[in-house]
This record gives structure tokens, C-alpha cells and sequence, in this order.
């Protein structure tokens, strides 16, 4: 069986994000998909060209680098207003698209899944905070069932499993690091500046999530640990044995 391995120790950005931001370092494609944005309503070359004031090409070329990066959709639009061209011309609208991209990662609408969550499935006989913390493993277990389902590692040790789930919380932003073969130390909060306002709150459920996560990963040797530091998770992931 070949060893799990970590994914590479690239930045855990979202990639369409960060394209769809240099896509609006140029001052005439940020005009351009503003105009888009406030005409609620399809728009074209000619359009968006006229309301920036350049040609009609160089629009196209930039409305077009805009639905590459994933900001617009473009289309065919035969609507009334458009006949008089004579043809049917492209259209632009705005692409339902959320862009953040933070350094070091944070997941604020995480934990506000977490809580909506937990409101909503609050049981009668359970308080607000353990229906978070229930929440909460839960998302860490269905994280780790899913890893495990993708990468198929069989049975893992406890180095194993330290290697794979240091491989999961780096795509997630914690920052891991191996501080020895049974430790793993993760140097970011992705919650912050959260646990400064509720730290106790916030730390149970991120220890949840992460215990949850161990458990759904099948790796029983391990085990997290709260270690709280400043600047950093809370969490630590520490072989059993």
C-alpha cells in the first residue's frame, strides 16, 4: 500500500478567487465589471464600451478576460431592445460569485454554518451550546468520512494518520506543523479574530470539529488536544500511543 502523503505546502486560497482579483487590477476591467454589476440587466459590447469610453473591441477583449475569471457570464441575448442591431448580439451579466481570499486563511462563515446550524436543529432537550458542539463534530466527521472515502489509506497507525489529516487542515488554513513523528502543532486560527470575543466557545467547537474529523478518518490512535496559544489554533494533533 503506498503512503499517504501531504498535499504540497502551497497557500490554501481559493484559486478562482485570487484570479478573479488580478482580473481586477486593470483599471478598465474594474469599469467595466462595475457597469456590468450596476445595470441589472444584460449588457453589451457596445454598451459597456460606450459607457467607459473605449472601442468596442477593446471592451469585448476585457468583458471576455472578465468571464474568464469567473466574474461574468456571457451570452445571446435576442430581447426587443437589441433588434436594432441587427443581429444577436453578446450579452454580459454579473456571475453569482462570493470572492475573499484572506492571508493567513480564516473561515468566519464557517463557524456561522456551525451556529445557524445548530439553531436549527436544536433538540428540545439539549442546550444551545451542545447543539454547536453536536454540530460541530458532526462537520469535522463528515470532513474525515470524506477524506477517507477519496484517498482510501486502509488501516492507519498513527503516523498515517497524523500524515493525512496534517494533508486535510493544511487545504483548510490551520497552518500544521510536524513538530515530531506523534505531534502535529497548527500555527493558525482560521476562526480568528472569533475566539478573542468567545474563546472558550469557539475553541470547544473547533476541538470538536477536529475530534470529530479524527473520528470520521478512522485514525483511533489519535487524538485531539486543546493547547491553547496565543496567536494560534487551539488544537494540537497528538498520537495516542
Amino acid at each position: 500500500m503506498e503512503p499517504v502523503s501531504p498535499e504540497p505546502a502551497d497557500l490554501p486560497v481559493d484559486a478562482g478567487s485570487v484570479r478573479a482579483i488580478a482580473a481586477l487590477h486593470d483599471d478598465t476591467r474594474r469599469a467595466l465589471y462595475a457597469h456590468v454589476r450596476d445595470a441589472h440587466r444584460p449588457v453589451t459590447r457596445e454598451q459597456a464600451a460606450a459607457e467607459v469610453g473605449i472601442s468596442r473591441k477593446l471592451a469585448g477583449f476585457h468583458l471576455d478576460k472578465l468571464v474568464e475569471a469567473g466574474l461574468l457570464t456571457a451570452g445571446y441575448d435576442s430581447a426587443a431592445r437589441f433588434r436594432a442591431l441587427g443581429r444577436t448580439p453578446k450579452t454580459y451579466r454579473p456571475a453569482d460569485l462570493d470572492i475573499a481570499v484572506t492571508i493567513p486563511t480564516r473561515q468566519p462563515v464557517l463557524l456561522a454554518e456551525l451556529l445557524v446550524e445548530a439553531i436549527v436543529t436544536a433538540r428540545p432537550d439539549e442546550t444551545a451550546r451542545h447543539a454547536a458542539e453536536r454540530v460541530a463534530a458532526a462537520r469535522g466527521r463528515q470532513l474525515g468520512e470524506a477524506t477517507r472515502a477519496t484517498t482510501r489509506p486502509g488501516r492507519l497507525g498513527s503516523e498515517r494518520a497524523l500524515t493525512l489529516a496534517e494533508a486535510v487542515l493544511r487545504g483548510h488554513g490551520y497552518e500544521p506543523t510536524r513538530e515530531s513523528p506523534t505531534r502535529i502543532r497548527l500555527r493558525n486560527c482560521p476562526f480568528h479574530p472569533l475566539p478573542a470575543t468567545a474563546p472558550e466557545l469557539v475553541c470547544q467547537l473547533n476541538h470538536r470539529m477536529l475530534t470529530g474529523l479524527l473520528q470520521g478518518l478512522n485514525a483511533s490512535t489519535t487524538r485531539a488536544v486543546l493547547t491553547p496559544r496565543a496567536g494560534e489554533c487551539c488544537v494540537e494533533l497528538h498520537a495516542t500511543g
